[in-house]
């Protein structure tokens, strides 16, 4: 077998990361060697490979849906956002510079196309099955002469289409009708079929409009997936995250002690990684919040300031808001907050920075010994250490480099009374070193908190990807994808008028 697809989407947030994760988990399931493959991936939520290469956290995980390492070659190219205006550019990995939207989609990007086709080549060359995720929609008619994730690489590659529509959104009819209706003939004959994500309700109901769906475009609809709770990989764009209230999805069970433990994490502009506190919101017990007004941090059991691309501006916000003097109170009384990456910078004494913002010198908030200077090269490791008596894994992505003056190491920082700093990410993903973090962080606010002796964050990990994988194979017509992967879009499939404009 040397297949693939492409699972393209109506719209960004269609479901495009969770189905191509899920095809993968079944696909593995089968005995089929598969990788998944981002072309191009714009997101502040990345992550280490092991040969210290930069990719986003969804092909990271679609990596373990397949049960294989991720590699720089499943997202050969990773925009990191730093406004409204400009991305870093990360190529095979590495970062290569920033750039404007329209720099990029002005000549950049139509010559990354052989990298990732290359890339994508080479995956093909050593799996069964490559099964590729887009980005946005294919139909954005704007961009599609320098497209190089939808139909460029479906085209470049000879890719079979599969396009998923969010019927929880509404309109999933004429999104699906509107995107094929918008490509060219030659997009439009390797567009194979839908694929309706979170439905809701009896399927009977439904189907009257998918047959006519098949009559107006000629193509079949692959299946039908329920709306189910919780069943989101790691998301790509930190942007996107709802200040006001948002609560990371949790196990649900009741807390082990007599209390629960209240997180607050500070909704910092270009938040990056934020994924962090998935590891906590998976405690029974422990309730997870965005937050950005400082009376959300009163009652506030542990304060996050997590990970962000704008380290300065994130200073800044914090200033205006009033967030920083609330953090400054907090830790003159005792009460935790933990730095992380970004965070861990602006907790210290200053930041010299002609890298990121160009800012130069700037104070800090001055609650951490630490002094920062960005320097240009980017690391990007996977350290293993140990805190709280348990072993730790991480990884780290940062421009900056801290000096630490004082206080009592902490992972590659350092804490002081019950304030911590680090740069490592995904460090709470440890099982002994969280639960040893949370009975310091229940002590320090004196609630009777206790953590869960067995919660494995890695197992439901593999149990959410397990869900995925089943909802594959309970609601798709498994054999019509299968042969869909192995011999591509079926001949002969009808072209549906206007088609993409000259």
């Amino acid at each position: 077998m040397n297949g693939g697809l492409l699972v393209a989407g109506t719209t960004s947030d269609a479901g495009k990361s969770v189905v191509t994760a899920g095809i993968c988990r079944w696909l593995v399931r089968r005995g089929v060697k598969v990788a998944p493959f981002k072309a191009q991936n714009m997101s502040l939520n990345s992550f280490v490979t092991r040969e210290g290469a930069e990719i986003g956290r969804a092909q990271a995980m679609q990596a373990q849906a397949c049960r294989v390492e991720p590699t720089a070659l499943m997202n050969p190219v990773l925009l990191k956002p730093g406004g409204e205006r400009s991305s870093q550019v990360v190529l095979l990995g590495r970062p290569v510079g920033e750039m404007t939207a329209r720099g990029y989609h002005g000549g950049r990007q139509e010559r990354l196309l052989g990298t990732v086709l290359d890339s994508l080549a080479e995956l093909r060359g050593t799996y069964d099955a490559v099964i590729c995720e887009g980005a946005g929609s294919p139909a954005e008619i704007n961009l599609r002469r320098t497209d190089i994730v939808n139909m460029g690489i479906a085209r470049g590659a000879g890719l079979p289409v599969l396009i998923v529509g969010d019927i929880d959104r509404g309109g999933v009819f004429a999104s699906f009708f509107g995107t094929v209706a918008l490509l060219s003939p030659e997009d439009q004959a390797l567009v194979a079929g839908f694929l309706v994500n979170k439905f809701r309700g009896d399927v009977s109901l439904l189907e009257p409009g998918l047959d006519m769906l098949h009559g107006l475009t000629g193509r079949r609809t692959y299946g039908v997936l329920p709306f189910r709770h919780g069943l989101g990989i790691d998301e790509e764009d930190g942007l996107r995250v709802s200040l006001r209230g948002t609560v990371r999805e949790s196990v649900v069970a009741p807390p082990v002690g007599e209390d629960v433990l209240r997180v607050a994490v500070c909704a910092v502009p270009l938040m990056s990684n934020f994924t962090d506190v998935d590891a906590l919101a998976a405690e029974p017990g422990v309730v997870v919040r965005f937050v950005d007004r400082p009376e959300e941090l009163a009652d506030a059991d542990l304060v996050i300031v997590p990970g962000t691309r704008g380290t300065v501006r994130a200073l800044e916000w914090l200033r205006e808001r009033g967030l920083a003097d609330g953090i400054a109170r907090r830790v003159a009384e005792g009460r935790p907050v933990l730095g992380v990456c970004g965070g861990f910078q602006l907790l210290g004494e200053h930041i010299e920075d002609d890298v990121e913002s160009r800012a130069g010198h700037v104070d800090g908030l001055g609650l951490l010994p630490v002094r920062v200077r960005f320097a240009r090269e980017k690391t990007l490791t996977r350290p293993v250490g140990e805190a709280l008596g348990e072993r730790v894994e991480g990884y780290e992505i940062h421009h900056g480099v801290a000096e630490v003056l004082g206080g009592t190491p902490f992972l590659d920082g350092c804490r002081v009374g019950h304030t911590w700093g680090t740069h490592w990410h995904g460090s709470l993903e440890s099982d002994g070193f969280r639960r040893a973090f949370l009975r310091e962080v229940a002590a320090a606010a004196g609630r009777r908190f206790v953590p869960a002796p067995d919660t494995s964050f890695a197992a439901l990990r593999e149990e959410q990807l397990d869900r995925l994988g089943d909802l594959i194979e309970q609601h798709a017509d498994t054999d019509a994808l299968w042969r869909l992967i192995e011999s591509g879009t079926p001949p002969g499939l009808p072209f549906v008028p206007p088609g993409a404009p000259a």
